[in-house]
Parts: structure tokens; sequence; C-alpha cells
């Protein structure tokens, strides 16, 4: 590409971002399923929680699930459970994302150490995907979000915003 060229292409701009709600999902134990050369998978049952924020507010519902494959260290992670909002209409979540954290902070975290999602020894971040047909929330089925997650208090906790 020419000089000339690469004058011509505009900047690229950094993303904006929109706190939208939190996610304090309640788990139960996980569940060890199996293991494999360099990886072990797991299921971490949902049984309830709730949603609070300027764009959202409801109650995760019991019976979803959070699937983890950890290889080298690095938990991938999969889940999937449906929100009530305030006003009775269902949303389905899939949550994708990834853990990581040096075995110091898990340490802590096992302790019951509230760890912050900004911890520089801690990666926990997930990309949530939302389905509903409820017009007052079609919002969520029409945007992409990042969410920044921590475990507090028996609950993960992901603080959702939205990519502007």
């Amino acid at each position: 590409m020419t000089e000339q060229n690469q004058a011509e292409k505009p900047p690229l701009s950094e993303p904006n971002f929109e706190f939208v709600f939190e996610i304090r999902a309640t788990c139960t134990r996980e569940v060890h399923i199996g293991r494999g050369p360099d990886e072990v998978l797991s299921l971490t049952p949902i049984v309830g929680g709730a949603v609070a924020g300027p764009r959202l507010n409801g109650t995760v519902l019991p019976g979803g699930g959070d699937w983890a494959v950890e290889r080298s260290g690095t938990a991938q992670l999969e889940a999937r459970y449906v929100i009530a909002a305030d006003d009775g209409a269902a949303i389905e979540v899939l949550n994708r994302g990834y853990f990581r954290a040096t075995p110091d902070v898990i340490a802590r975290m096992e302790s019951g150490e509230h760890v912050s999602e900004d911890d520089p020894d801690m990666y926990f971040r997930t990309a949530p995907v939302f389905q509903t047909d409820a017009p007052a929330h079609r919002w969520l089925a029409e945007n992409q979000f990042v969410g920044k997650a921590r475990d507090e208090d028996g609950q993960v906790c992901i603080r959702v915003f939205r990519v502007l």
C-alpha cells in the first residue's frame, strides 16, 4: 500500500461503552465431568440471582448452567440461563468468556476475599448475547455487549456494558 493510500484512510476510533446492568448469578457447587489430556470439563449449575442497573432489572431464573473447559490454566466458559425482567419478559442469555488467575488470586478467592475484576492477576471477561421477543427489551438482541466479571459472596457478578 502506498503512503498516499494510507494517508487517505480515516483513523480507527476506540469503542465506547455504556454500563447497562449487573448480573449476580447464584451458583451451586461445580460438577466435575471429565478430564482429557491437558483439559478439565465441568458444569456449575445456576440456581438463581438478580439483575440490577440503569437499563434492566430482574431475576436470574434457576435451571441454567455454566460449562467450563480448562486448558493450561485458562477456563473457556459458556453459560446459558434466563432472566425474568421486572416487567415479566423472559430474556435468554448465552454468555461466553474466559477466566484465568494466578494461584495467589485463586487462593484469595477460595478464602472468601473479594477480588476486583480489575485485578491485574485475574482475567475474567465475557461476551453475552441476549434473545427476547419483548418489545421493551429488543435493544438487548440488537447490540453487542461485553462483561467484566468477578466472584463475590458465592455469586458470579458480571458488569455488562453495551458497545457503542
